[in-house]
């Protein structure tokens, strides 16, 4: 090559670099968020999955977006984690929506409601069955967008002081349950108490509250609540599998790079995933070990199940004619439930149920 054409070369390749360098360094600028969740570090899971996910965006972004994580009540309480990121106190929050059904019961869609959909079912349906844009149009009105960041699967139906064999001993009974799930066993005579994880054991040993759903096993013998109620039923009918989300200032969402906007997506997406696995794992052994601890496990009768649906039944009927955005959502979840149950019952069902009754065998 002569040396005149070599120089245009290698000044032709300084002038790209040059123009690539702050083009790169412009996409990827260093930021510092802040995230308070819902949840006390000590529920390694739950909280966990926050953790895990502002580690992932360091790590995608070698340690260039930087969100730092703040335990319920480190910044505000954890029952108004969504409040501080719509009037950016910080820029996230680690939630679930159910938790604001006092701003619109529609939240509650997106998150659990009794008798919706399980885990996986709710996982579909939010990112592959228009879930996710209904959730958005709410959450748009409320300054934040939101995605999907742990799930805790089928959770159980809580602790009890006594047990519950009809629905006259649900009558007067105060009892610790989030949401909106609380409004239909108002309709079967308990009186609902919306209380925040951390404080749930104090009020059940001071008898302030008969009865108390957390989660499921792992979380709940790590708040102790084995110590003070006897009687643990199952199923939680009213969360069949729960979303956490990762809320998002819009104004801040909407001034991230676009790579920076793919980072939270993907990083969510895995903490979801990661979650869920979590739960799994933990659960069975926390469970052998309340019962070998002397907890009393119990099914919720056929009796309480099937009031408590004609009671849930009746509220979507009531909020469906007086807020069009819960009839919306609520008519598109079942019609996407409806389908899904169609085929677990030729498939999933068939074969779990099977499973479960040979487990011993093989």
């Amino acid at each position: 090559m002569k040396r005149r054409d070599f120089l245009k070369v290698t000044a032709a390749g300084a002038a790209a670099t040059a123009v690539a360098s702050p083009a790169i360094a412009q996409s990827s600028p260093e930021i510092k968020w802040r995230m308070t969740s819902s949840f006390p570090k000590s529920l390694d899971t739950i909280y966990g999955g926050a953790d895990y996910f502002v580690k992932q965006v360091a790590e995608m972004t070698d340690n260039k977006f930087q969100i730092q994580l703040f335990a319920a009540g480190e910044i505000v309480p954890g029952l108004q984690a969504l409040d501080a990121t719509s009037n950016n106190t910080v820029e996230m929050s680690h939630t679930v929506a159910y938790y604001y059904v006092g701003k619109d019961p529609t939240f509650a869609i997106f998150a659990s409601v009794p008798f919706g959909l399980n885990a996986r079912q709710q996982n579909s349906w939010l990112s592959q069955g228009g879930g996710n844009e209904l959730a958005n149009e709410l959450f748009k009105k409320h300054n934040v967008i939101g995605f999907a960041c742990g799930n805790t699967g089928t959770q159980m139906g809580g602790w009890f002081r006594k047990e519950i064999k009809t629905v006259a001993d649900l009558s007067g009974l105060k009892m610790r349950i989030g949401g909106i799930a609380g409004q239909v066993l108002q309709k079967v005579g308990v009186v609902p108490q919306q209380i925040a994880g951390g404080d749930i054991y104090p009020a059940l040993e001071k008898g302030t509250i008969d009865a108390a759903e957390w989660v499921g096993p792992y979380d709940d013998e790590k708040l102790g609540f084995q110590k003070v109620a006897k009687y643990y039923y199952y199923p939680g009918f009213w969360e069949g599998g729960p979303t956490v989300h990762a809320f998002c200032n819009l104004e801040k969402w909407n001034s991230l790079p676009k790579n920076y906007q793919a980072v939270i997506a993907n990083a969510t997406a895995n903490a979801n995933s990661w979650m869920a696995a979590r739960y799994d794992m933990q659960n069975p052994a926390a469970l052998k070990r309340l019962v070998a601890g002397g907890t009393q496990l119990r099914p919720f009768t056929n009796e309480v199940l099937e009031a408590c649906l004609k009671a849930t039944n009746e509220l979507w009927g009531e909020l469906s004619g007086k807020n069009a955005d819960f009839k919306k959502a609520i008519d598109a979840m079942q019609a996407y439930r409806s389908d899904q149950y169609l085929w677990w019952q030729v498939a999933e069902y068939t074969y779990d149920s099977f499973m479960i009754r040979s487990r011993t065998r093989g």
